[in-house]
């Protein structure tokens, strides 16, 4: 008999020695995650570099935070946090107006994404034999 302090998952995991799997089996997927903190705020993470990466595809702060799902707000934030993190600002804006205003990535920008996507690259390269032995060990 069950104690009753047992939960479901519990009782799952002692029979099989594993919990119970929950919902529908999807390839694992590997994702590396680097920050950079300055202080109590991160200065270059994952956020930051979809931003920059929407800003350059749409050409415009709007129409990148609406990409992604994210307010306006979130994104005027994010960008604002992040060009007060860098010497030089990632994204120069033009208001808006008869001419529609935009943003565009400067140089700085454009090679904090390159420099930011070869490091995620060289990560996992550099891990792929300790990345097979993890993705093995997950339940299938």
């Amino acid at each position: 008999m069950r104690n009753s302090s047992q939960t479901g998952s519990a009782a799952a995991r002692q029979k099989s020695g594993r919990p119970r799997s929950h919902g529908a089996r999807h390839d694992p997927q590997v994702r590396f995650r680097l920050r950079i903190t300055a202080g109590e705020h991160i200065a270059v993470g994952p956020g930051k570099i979809a931003l920059l990466e929407a800003i350059r595809a749409t050409g415009s702060l709007t129409a990148a935070a609406k990409s992604l799902e994210m307010s306006y707000r979130r994104a005027w934030l994010l960008l604002d946090e992040l060009n007060g993190s860098l010497a030089v600002p990632a994204v120069e804006s033009a208001k808006g107006g008869a001419n529609g205003g935009g943003s565009v990535l400067t140089p700085t920008g454009e090679q904090l994404v390159e420099t930011y996507r070869r490091i995620e690259r060289t990560a996992t390269d550099s891990s792929a034999r300790d990345i097979r032995r993890l993705v093995a060990m997950l339940a299938r």
